[in-house]
C-alpha cells in the first residue's frame, strides 16, 4: 500500500490561500446598488465593485415623536413632488409640524371625479379630509403607531379619473408630458441626448383607474410607457383599494403626485388651457424631454444621436385625415398640397411622406416622427407624434384649421419642446406670439377645411433653409 503523508503548505501556498479567502469574502459582500440606477441607458459594467447590497426594507419604524416629516420637494398647481408621503385607508397624509409650509390642498389634489364645466362641477372636485390631511408628528404617532410599510424608490401617483387618460394626446403630450417636466426639474443638467442622473421611476399608482381604462384606442399609451420605463410596475384602483383595506399606513419615499383638476387652478393653465403648462414654471434643462424621446425611439431601432439631426436629409411628413370622416381638407386642396410637397421633393431632394398614421404600426409611427423635420396636418390626434421630433432651428409643426378656428393643444406642446408652430387658415398663417383666441366655429370639425398647398410648400422651403 502506498502511503501519502500531508506536508505543511509552503509560504507561497499559504499567501495564495489567504488571498483567495479575502477575495471571496469581499465578493460575497458586493452587489448592485439600486440607488445608482439612473434613467439614462445604464451600463452595469460601470457599477462600483464596492457597492453594497441594498437591504430588503419593508417597514419604516420610529421612536415616540420621531415620525418622518413629509417634505415638499417641488410644487406647482397639480404637480407636486413629496418625500415621505403617508397613505392610510386610501387617504393621503402630509406629516409636518409646520403646516403653513404646505401648499393649499386645492392645488395638490381633488376628489378625482370627471371634469365638467359649471360651478356645481367645480365644487364637486374640491378635496376634503377624505382625500388629504395635513397632520402634526404627534397626530401621526397616534394614527400610525410606530411604523409604516415602506414604498421605496420613486413613485408616480396619478390622482385622475380615466376621463382623459385613454387618449394618446392627453396621455403622451399632457399627463406623461407634465409628469416628466415636473420630475426632470430635479436635474437641470440633462443634455441633448437625454443623459440624466435621476433615479428611474419604479412604479405608477393609478388610484382611480382600473387596468382596462388607461390604454388608448390607438394602443400608443402602453407602448410609450413601456419603452420609456421598461422596468416599471403599475398598480390600479383595485390595488389601491387592497392597500387601503389592509388598514396599515404606508410611506412613499419619493412621489410625484399629479392631479388634473388641481392643475386647473394654476395661472399657466388659465392662459394656455393645458394642465401640462404648469410645470413650465419650474427650473429645467432646455433638453428636459430628450431623455424620454431617446428611450422611446431606441425601442423603434433608431439612434437618437442621428434621428432628426440637421445633417440628415430633411423629412416632411404630412399626416392626412382624408379617410377619417371629420376634420378633413377639401379634397382638391388635399391633392394640391400633396402635389406641391412632391415638387419640393423633386426640386430639392427632401424626403416627403404622406401618411395616415392609423395605417402604420406603432413602431413605424414613432420612427417616422423621430426622423421628421416638418410635420403638418389638420388638427387631430395624429399630430401628437410631434413629441418624438428632434428640436432644432428647422423643426416645425404646421397645423391646418377651419378659418376662424384655433385650439392650443399642439401649439403649446410644440413650443414647450423648443420648436416652431404655424397655424393655417387657408392661405394665411400665424405663429406665437400672434396666435388667435381659442375658438371652435361651425366647420371646425367638418370636411371642408381649406388650405393653400403652394403657401405651405413655400414656408416649408423657407424653414429648411435655416441653419
Amino acid at each position: 500500500m502506498v502511503m501519502h503523508s500531508l506536508s505543511a503548505p509552503t509560504r507561497r501556498e499559504a499567501i495564495l490561500l489567504i488571498f483567495v479567502f479575502v477575495s471571496l469574502l469581499l465578493f460575497s459582500r458586493t452587489g448592485y446598488d439600486t440607488s445608482r440606477v439612473k434613467f439614462w441607458d445604464v451600463d452595469k459594467s460601470d457599477a462600483s465593485p464596492t457597492a453594497q447590497v441594498e437591504p430588503w426594507r419593508t417597514r419604516i419604524t420610529w421612536s415616540n415623536g420621531h415620525v418622518p416629516n413629509t417634505r415638499v420637494v417641488s410644487h406647482v398647481p397639480g404637480w407636486t413632488i413629496f418625500d415621505n408621503l403617508f397613505v392610510l385607508n386610501g387617504t393621503v397624509f402630509v406629516v409636518t409640524d409646520f403646516p403653513s409650509s404646505i401648499p393649499d390642498r386645492l392645488t395638490i389634489t381633488s376628489t378625482a371625479v370627471n371634469i365638467f364645466n359649471g360651478e356645481e362641477a367645480v365644487n364637486s372636485r374640491t378635496p376634503g379630509d377624505r382625500e388629504m390631511r395635513v397632520i402634526s408628528t404627534d397626530q401621526a404617532q397616534k394614527l400610525f403607531g410606530s411604523s409604516a410599510e415602506s414604498i421605496d424608490g420613486v413613485t408616480w401617483l396619478v390622482n385622475d379619473p380615466p376621463q382623459f387618460i385613454t387618449h394618446y394626446y392627453h396621455w403622451s403630450a399632457e399627463l406623461f408630458f407634465g409628469f416628466w417636466r415636473t420630475y426632470s426639474s430635479l436635474d437641470t443638467a440633462i443634455d441633448e441626448m437625454g443623459k440624466s442622473t435621476l433615479p428611474a421611476l419604479r412604479r405608477i399608482f393609478f388610484a382611480h383607474v382600473d387596468a382596462d381604462h388607461w390604454r388608448d384606442y390607438a394602443l400608443m399609451n402602453q407602448w410609450v410607457l413601456r419603452s420609456a420605463f421598461p422596468s416599471l410596475t403599475t398598480e390600479y384602483s383595485y390595488d389601491w383599494e387592497d392597500r387601503a383595506a389592509m388598514g396599515r399606513p404606508m410611506m412613499l419615499d419619493r412621489v410625484i403626485f399629479t392631479d388634473r383638476a388641481a392643475a386647473m387652478h394654476g395661472e399657466h393653465f388659465l392662459s394656455t388651457g393645458r394642465t401640462a403648462s404648469e410645470p413650465s414654471a419650474l427650473p429645467g434643462s432646455a433638453h428636459w424631454w430628450s431623455t424620454i424621446r431617446a428611450n422611446v425611439i431606441r425601442v423603434c431601432g433608431l439612434d437618437p444621436n442621428i434621428a432628426g439631426d440637421m445633417a440628415q436629409t430633411p423629412v416632411i411628413t404630412y399626416v392626412s385625415r382624408q379617410e377619417w370622416g371629420r376634420r378633413m381638407l377639401i379634397q382638391e386642396d388635399h391633392e394640391r398640397l400633396v402635389e406641391e410637397l412632391y415638387k419640393l421633393r423633386d426640386l430639392y431632394g427632401y424626403e416627403v411622406n404622406v401618411v395616415s398614421m392609423d395605417k402604420l404600426s406603432r413602431a413605424e409611427q414613432l420612427a417616422l416622427a423621430a426622423r421628421t423635420t416638418i410635420m403638418m396636418g389638420v388638427h387631430g390626434n395624429g399630430l401628437t407624434s410631434l413629441v418624438w421630433m428632434r428640436p432644432s432651428p428647422r423643426a416645425t409643426v404646421m397645423e391646418f384649421f377651419f378659418p376662424g378656428g384655433f385650439a392650443q393643444d399642439y401649439e403649446y406642446t410644440t413650443r414647450a419642446l423648443g420648436m416652431v408652430h404655424y397655424g393655417f387658415w387657408g392661405d394665411e398663417y400665424f405663429t406665437s406670439p400672434d396666435t388667435p383666441e381659442q375658438a371652435y366655429p361651425p366647420g371646425f370639425q367638418g370636411t371642408s377645411i381649406p388650405i393653400d398647398g403652394a403657401v405651405v410648400a413655400r414656408l416649408c422651403h423657407e424653414r429648411l433653409l435655416l441653419r
